[in-house]
């Protein structure tokens, strides 16, 4: 049984099939989709494994997003900042805006209580910690 539509006849009388091609592009395609779908989760290409709590809440409207990494990285959104880039930006917020902080949970806490002080000393009364739901 001969199906014309799944081949195509090359110049040289050889035949291209073209189911292994379209599987091959389908697979592409979903690996690109999941792999997209995984980046979009992490918050500015800034992967953080963050700590698990029973009692954490969802924190509604926005806030500005500071991330600490494992090395002790802080980031204001997508940009990377120094301590004191992190208050002078902090300081020119409205007092009324609040703060995100993710935290790797390998992250000490010393830096984030450093974080935490730095907020609070530039005025920001609403300071959250981010957390994922424990099971």
């Amino acid at each position: 049984m001969r199906f014309g539509l799944s081949r195509h006849k090359l110049m040289e009388g050889r035949y291209l099939d073209v189911a292994p091609v379209a599987g091959c592009v389908l697979l592409l395609m979903i690996f690109l989709m999941l792999t997209w779908s995984s980046s979009v989760q992490t918050q500015a290409g800034i992967g953080v494994d963050l700590p698990k709590a029973v009692t954490s809440e969802t924190v509604r409207g926005k806030s500005s997003v500071i991330t600490v990494t494992r090395e002790r990285v802080l980031y204001f959104g997508k940009d990377a900042v120094s301590t004191a880039e992190l208050s002078e930006r902090l300081s020119s917020m409205d007092k009324k805006d609040s703060v995100l902080i993710k935290a790797d949970k390998g992250t000490s806490l010393e830096r984030v209580v450093e974080v935490w002080d730095i907020c609070r000393r530039s005025g920001i009364r609403q300071v959250n910690i981010a957390t994922t739901q424990a099971n």
